[in-house]
């Protein structure tokens, strides 16, 4: 039996933050005069804060001097900081906690790989930082998913080989991520858009232990 390593991705897997990010790239598209949906928003999910506000520009067809941008980036970072601040173990998805439980007693690896800065505060603010062996977020990472670095760094730091790894995402680039890592990808969400995942579940109430076992066992 080798060795294996289950990855979580934070935002839309584990905790749903993302309505917060929407909200904290709402504002600052409201400022530059850009109608900013929610269908925009989807373009976002798993991409870097300084992709992001590409993104949004390029919706906008906007230009700004980095400094403009930089501070941008900060006051999104802020208001997003301000909307997580009273996060406690009820933003915790349905399914997630009694997933990672029977992974640790089962004596599994677990990691987070995620693009976010704010990983540790908001495990911690969570209660579930201790079921992680390693956490990998955006502060540990140069390149942004569909690079598959921060699943690569997360199961080397777990000295397990990357066709060992098992990953959660909820993202088409999380789930590119993972494909080209030789990783195998469990889709969170809607079975259409991540259509590139091994396998797909609405959420983890959808995933079973016997499925989980399979993994372990291979």
């Amino acid at each position: 039996m080798n060795k294996k390593a289950f990855i979580f991705d934070l935002d839309g897997v584990i905790v749903d933050t993302a309505r917060y990010h929407y909200l904290a790239w709402k504002k600052i598209a409201n400022q530059l005069g850009i109608d900013f949906t929610l269908d925009h928003n989807e373009l976002l999910k798993g991409v870097s804060r300084v992709r992001s506000l590409d993104i949004i520009l390029e919706i906008g067809k906007i230009d700004l001097i980095q400094e403009e941008k930089e501070q941008f980036l900060f006051q999104k970072n802020e208001d997003y900081l301000i909307y997580i601040t009273n996060m406690n173990e009820t933003e915790i998805l349905p399914g997630v906690h009694k997933t990672l439980q029977f992974l640790k007693e089962k004596k599994q690896l677990i990691a987070l790989g995620s693009a976010s800065k704010n990983a540790r505060p908001i495990l911690q603010k969570t209660g579930i930082i201790d079921y992680f062996d390693t956490i990998v977020d955006g502060n540990d990472v140069t390149n942004a998913k569909p690079d598959p670095e921060v699943f690569l760094i997360a199961a080397k730091s777990l000295n397990v080989l990357p066709e060992n790894a098992i990953v959660f995402e909820d993202s088409v680039a999380g789930i590119q991520a993972a494909n080209i890592a030789n990783m195998t990808s469990v889709g969170i969400g809607n079975a259409s858009v991540l259509k590139e995942a091994k396998y797909t579940f609405e959420d983890f109430t959808a995933i079973k232990n016997p499925f989980i076992e399979f993994f372990i066992s291979k």
